[in-house]
């Protein structure tokens, strides 16, 4: 055996031992709605701020933001529903709904055919990673505003309670709080960024959404995880 392949098959006890986070013998073909949460390497806050309880996010965050909404289009047998972004992690919920149908391809974007969760997401860690390249290496652009975030209500085949959502949570999100020009902070943000390796973490959180009960509670969540930061389990106070 030559050397290379001795360097490929050596033990390794941090990833042979990895901790499966999802349902062991779940079909992750089959059509369902799924909890998604995908945080930052380290819980670095990259996305912005919360302020007065609502997520202040700069331009990295819509980059992150218009790949999900490109979810549906790279795969057609998806939906996205409720949608937040906070400093360092989303909370999105994609639902499945056609196994027979043909997922597309496109170059640079979501490249596996598969109709798994789990490669859907890597496809939407592809598309944001080589959105900040565009951004950032491409275009040679270093300022990004801040901006409130909006709440994504998505469509859903279950039913939310209109009279259980306050009407802050329809806000657009397009008032600026800060100038185009880059902030020390946010150069501090972009040095944190190392464009050969991914921002996000290689695991994620996923949880089966089983009815419209469970639906309606995560649904909640995502909408107040802005107002409810401090007591988030993945709070973690930002860095100077």
């Amino acid at each position: 055996m030559d050397e290379f392949k001795k360097k490929a098959m050596k033990y390794n006890p941090e990833k042979h031992h990895r901790r499966s986070i999802r349902l062991k013998g779940y079909d992750y073909a089959s059509a369902g709605l799924y909890f998604i949460t995908i945080c930052t390497q380290n819980y670095a806050h990259l996305f912005g701020e919360i302020k007065n309880g609502a997520m202040i996010q700069n331009r990295l965050a819509a980059i992150i933001t218009e790949s999900w909404d490109a979810i549906p289009h790279h795969f057609p047998n998806t939906k996205n529903h409720e949608f937040i972004m906070m400093p360092n992690h989303i909370h999105g919920i994609i639902e499945i709904l056609d196994t027979n149908e043909n997922t597309t391809e496109e170059i640079g974007q979501f490249k596996s055919p598969s109709k798994t969760i789990g490669s859907i997401i890597r496809g939407f860690k592809i598309g944001t990673k080589k959105g900040f390249r565009a951004f950032f290496i491409s275009t040679g652009e270093k300022s990004f505003a801040l901006k409130e975030a909006a709440y994504k209500k998505g469509k859903k085949s279950f039913t939310l309670k209109e009279n259980e959502r306050s009407e802050n949570e329809y806000k657009k999100g397009e008032r600026f709080f800060a100038p185009t020009t880059t902030t020390t902070a946010e150069m501090n943000i972009l040095k944190k960024i190392d464009f050969d390796k991914s921002i996000w973490q290689r695991n994620y959180y996923e949880h089966i959404i089983r009815d419209d009960n469970a639906y309606q509670n995560i649904s909640n969540y995502i909408i107040n995880n802005p107002k409810k930061w401090a007591e988030d389990k993945f709070f973690k106070e930002k860095e100077p």
